[in-house]
C-alpha cells in the first residue's frame, strides 16, 4: 500500500485552514455532521429517481466517543464512496461532491445539500493527528479505507464493511497547555456543539449517553443506564408555518436562544421568495439589554444555511439604526467560502439585509398602529437609535425612519409622531416648531415657550442629545420647515408687531450697543424682542449652531476646539424691565451695566448654561437689595 501525497498547493492549503482559518476548533463537528447530511439528502434523491423503497426515517447519523482510545467516530447511513470517490473528494483538497452533486442536478423540493464536502471535512485536523475514513457506497459490493495524518499524504485500501455509509473515526490530539482535546469526548460538550450549530439538522444525531435512576424495587440505590438519545431538535420552528406556532412557542424560543427575561413586543416570521429565498424569524425585545448603549454591544442576526449555523452575529444583516432587532436568517442562496465561518459579502446577502430593512420598518410602522402603547415601549428603549439614524446617514435614511421616530409634545405631553403633528397643524401653520431641554419639565419653563403655546401653536420637546441633530438632517416633514423656537428663525409677529419692535430697536439701539459691550463677546447682540409673554429676558441662538447644540458638542471629550453658538440676549419689549433699563441708562449707567449683567446671567440660568462668575452676580443681586 503506497502513500499519496496532495498536491503542493493543497499541502499549504491544509496547513493554512487548520492552522488559520478557523476561529473555533469545535466547528469541526459540525462540518462532519452536515457532511454526513449531504450523504443521507444524496440518498433519498437517488431513491426518488430510482423508485427504491427507502423510508427516510431510518437514516441517522451517530456520534460515538470513547474516551479510553481517545476516539470520536461519526457515522452515517447515507450514499457512501467508492475508492474513486474517496480518492476525489478526500484527496483533492477543495473538491466537493455535495457542490458537482448541487450543480449537476435541478433542486429537487425536500432535498438540501448544505455544504461543500472537502475542505469543511479537513477541519477535523485541528483536533485530530490521524483520521480514517470507511466507506460503502449505496449498491456497491465492496468497501474502502481512507487514512492521513495530515499533510503527509494519504493512503487509500480495501476493508470490510456490512452496510452503504460512511464512518469517519477522529484520533485526538494530546492535550497542551493551550487546548483540550479531552472536551470533545464528553457528553456534555457534543450535546452542547450539536445545539449550538447543528440543532435543526433533519436527520436524527444520537449518542448513547448515560443517566441515573433508581433502581427498581429499592429506596435509595441507583443503577447507571446507557440510552441512545437524540440531541437535535431536527425541525427549525422558522420552517414551520406560522400556523402551525403557538404565541408560546415563540415564546419560549425567544427567551432561550437571545436570554431574555420578557416576551418580545413583536414576533416577524415569514419566507422571502424572488431574487434570493431565506426564511427569516426576528424579534423586537421591549427593553434594551443593560449594555446595548455601549461599545461592547455586538448587533447582527444568526445565519443559517439550511439548519447549520454559520454565524452567531452576523452584522451586516441589520443597518445600525435596526441594531436592536434579534433573531435569525436562513437561507441556501448564500455564497459561502471554504470555511463556512467566514461569509462572502456577495450580492445576495446585501439583498437579504435590503429586504429585512423594509420587513422591520414595515412591521415597526404596523406595530405603531395596532398596538400604540407597545411601540411606545419600544420607541423609549430604541428611539434613541433610531434617531441617530438619521444622524449618522446624512439624510439618506429619512424615508425610512422619518415616520418612526417620537417626540414628548405640548399637546398632552404625550409621545407623537411628525405625522400626527403635521395633521394637528394649523390651516395656515408651515412650521413645525420645537425647542430643546433636559426634560419636557424644564423646557416648559423656557421663556419662549409660553409665548408659542399662547399664539396656539403646538411644540416638540427634543430632551435627548441627538434629536435637534437628527432633526437638521431631516430638514422637513411633509414639506414644513423644522424651528427651534429659542432661535432667530422663529417668526410669529404680525407685519404690524414686526414694525412697532423695528422702530424700538433703532430708538434704543445706543442703549442696547451699550449693554452688549458691558456683557462682553459673549453675546453677538442685545436687543428687544415680541417672543416672550410674562417673562424679562431670553437667550436666542443666531445661525445653524443652537444652545443645546453648542452644550452637546462642548461636552465631548474628542472636541478640544469649543464650539461657540451666536448668542443673542433679548429683552422683552413690553415688560417693565424695558422701561427701567432705559430710564437707568440715562440717569445711571453703572447700575444700568449691574442690570445688564444680572438679565444676562438670569437667562443663562433658565438655558441651563453656568454662570462664570457666581460670586459678582451674588454681590450685584445684593447691592440692589440694600
Amino acid at each position: 500500500m503506497r502513500t499519496k501525497q496532495f498536491k503542493a498547493e493543497s499541502k499549504k492549503l491544509l496547513d493554512m485552514m487548520i492552522n488559520s482559518i478557523y476561529t473555533h476548533k469545535e466547528i469541526f463537528l459540525r462540518e462532519l455532521i452536515s457532511n454526513a447530511s449531504d450523504a443521507m439528502d444524496k440518498l433519498y434523491y437517488h431513491s426518488l429517481q430510482e423508485n427504491l423503497a427507502l423510508n427516510r426515517s431510518d437514516l441517522t447519523i451517530n456520534i460515538s466517543p470513547d474516551k479510553e482510545a481517545r476516539t470520536l467516530v461519526i457515522t452515517d447511513n447515507g450514499i457512501g464512496m467508492t475508492a474513486d470517490e474517496l480518492e476525489t473528494n478526500l484527496g483533492t483538497i477543495a473538491k466537493s461532491g455535495s457542490f458537482d452533486f448541487k450543480n449537476d442536478n435541478e433542486k429537487k423540493e425536500d432535498v438540501d445539500i448544505i455544504g461543500q464536502f472537502g475542505v469543511g471535512f479537513y477541519s477535523a485536523f485541528m483536533v485530530s493527528d490521524k483520521i480514517e475514513v470507511v466507506s460503502k457506497a449505496f449498491g456497491s459490493d465492496e468497501a474502502n479505507k481512507w487514512t492521513s495524518k495530515g499533510a503527509e499524504g494519504y493512503t487509500i485500501e480495501p476493508c470490510e464493511k456490512d452496510t452503504n455509509g460512511t464512518v469517519i473515526t477522529l484520533y485526538l490530539k494530546e492535550n497542551t497547555d493551550d487546548d483540550d482535546y479531552d472536551q470533545y469526548l464528553e457528553e456534555y460538550k457534543i450535546r452542547e456543539i450539536v445545539r449550538k450549530y447543528s440543532d435543526y439538522i433533519r436527520y436524527p444525531i444520537t449518542m448513547d449517553c448515560q443517566h441515573s435512576h433508581l433502581k427498581e424495587g429499592t429506596e435509595d440505590e441507583y443503577e447507571t443506564v446507557t440510552e441512545t438519545a437524540t440531541l437535535n431538535s431536527m425541525v427549525p420552528l422558522w420552517k414551520k408555518n406560522k400556523n402551525e406556532v403557538t404565541a408560546d412557542e415563540y415564546s419560549s424560543f425567544y427567551r432561550e436562544k437571545f436570554f431574555d427575561y420578557e416576551e418580545p413586543a413583536k414576533v416577524i416570521h415569514t419566507k422571502i421568495e424572488g431574487q434570493v429565498m431565506f426564511n427569516t424569524l426576528l424579534y423586537i425585545p421591549r427593553h434594551a439589554p443593560f449594555d446595548y448603549y455601549t461599545k461592547s454591544y455586538e448587533k447582527g442576526l444568526q445565519l443559517y444555511s439550511n439548519g447549520v449555523l454559520i454565524m452567531d452575529k452576523c452584522a451586516d444583516l441589520l443597518p445600525d439604526y435596526f441594531s436592536f432587532v434579534k433573531g435569525l436568517v436562513d437561507s441556501e442562496d448564500l455564497s459561502l467560502n471554504i470555511s463556512r465561518e467566514m461569509l462572502q459579502h456577495d450580492a445576495q446577502l446585501k439583498l437579504i439585509a435590503k429586504s429585512l430593512e423594509k420587513k422591520i420598518h414595515s412591521e415597526l410602522v404596523k406595530l405603531m398602529k395596532d398596538s400604540r402603547d407597545t411601540y411606545e415601549k419600544v420607541f423609549t428603549a430604541f428611539g434613541m437609535q433610531l434617531k441617530f439614524g438619521l444622524y449618522n446617514s446624512y439624510g439618506t435614511k429619512n424615508d425610512v425612519l422619518s415616520d418612526l421616530i417620537m417626540f414628548h409634545s405640548s399637546n398632552e405631553k404625550k409621545l407623537t409622531t411628525l405625522k400626527e403633528y403635521v395633521g394637528r397643524m394649523k390651516e395656515s401653520q408651515d412650521t413645525i416648531y420645537y425647542a430643546c431641554g433636559e426634560s419636557v419639565a424644564k423646557i416648559d419653563l423656557l421663556p419662549q415657550v409660553e409665548a408659542v403655546k399662547d399664539k396656539g401653536f403646538e411644540i416638540l420637546y427634543f430632551t435627548q442629545n441627538v434629536d435637534e441633530f437628527a432633526i437638521k438632517m431631516l430638514n422637513e416633514f411633509d414639506g414644513k420647515k423644522f424651528a427651534n423656537i429659542c432661535t432667530d428663525g422663529i417668526d410669529l409677529d404680525t407685519d404690524e408687531e414686526k414694525e412697532e419692535l423695528k422702530e424700538k430697536n433703532d430708538t434704543g439701539k445706543e442703549m442696547l450697543d451699550f449693554l452688549k459691550e458691558t456683557i462682553g463677546e459673549e453675546i453677538t447682540a442685545v436687543r428687544f424682542t415680541n417672543k416672550l409673554k410674562n417673562h424679562p429676558v431670553c437667550l436666542t441662538a443666531e445661525g445653524e449652531v443652537s444652545l443645546e447644540m453648542e452644550k452637546t458638542l462642548n461636552a465631548m471629550p474628542a472636541n478640544e476646539e469649543k464650539v461657540k453658538a451666536n448668542i443673542v440676549l433679548e429683552i422683552n419689549a413690553n415688560h417693565p424691565i424695558a422701561d427701567k433699563l432705559g430710564d437707568l441708562y440715562g440717569t445711571d449707567k453703572d447700575k444700568a451695566a449691574n442690570y445688564a449683567k444680572i438679565l444676562y446671567a438670569q437667562a443663562r440660568l433658565i438655558e441651563g448654561l453656568s454662570v462664570e462668575n457666581p460670586t459678582e452676580l451674588s454681590n450685584m443681586i445684593c447691592d440692589l437689595m440694600v
